[in-house]
């Protein structure tokens, strides 16, 4: 069975830091695009970053470039997202997703997802 499960979301205040995991389970997913997503309430969701297989490219949105950072380490089969300098509209529910795409922000494109993890910041 296929999984993704995210974890360390929580609660934290404006210009502070979480980082996230999302083990994989079920097969390797280094050759995959891997990805973060996002989704605020009544909002659709949206993406935030994602790495390629072998780690050669990262690709950020907007709206966190400078400020999140993510990674793979494909030995463990995680992916991590390390936030900084928090904002309160950074508050969403974080999902990871896995795709065969190259690379890609669409996430019609991808086939795998977790649950899904939550991170409030407040003001």
């Amino acid at each position: 069975q296929v999984q993704l499960v995210e974890s360390g979301g929580g609660l934290v205040q404006a210009g502070g830091s979480l980082r996230l995991s999302c083990a994989a389970s079920g097969r390797s997913f280094s050759s995959d695009c891997m990805a973060w997503f996002r989704q605020a309430p009544g909002k659709e969701r949206e993406f935030v970053a994602f790495i390629t297989r072998l780690n050669l490219r990262t690709n950020y949105s907007d709206s966190v470039k400078s400020r999140f950072t993510i990674s793979r380490d494909n030995a463990k089969n995680t992916l991590y997202l390390q936030m900084n300098s928090l904002k309160p509209e950074d508050t969403a529910v974080y999902y990871c997703a896995a795709s065969k795409h190259y690379s890609t922000v669409a996430p019609n494109d991808y086939v795998y997802w977790g649950q899904g993890t939550q991170v409030t910041v407040s003001s």
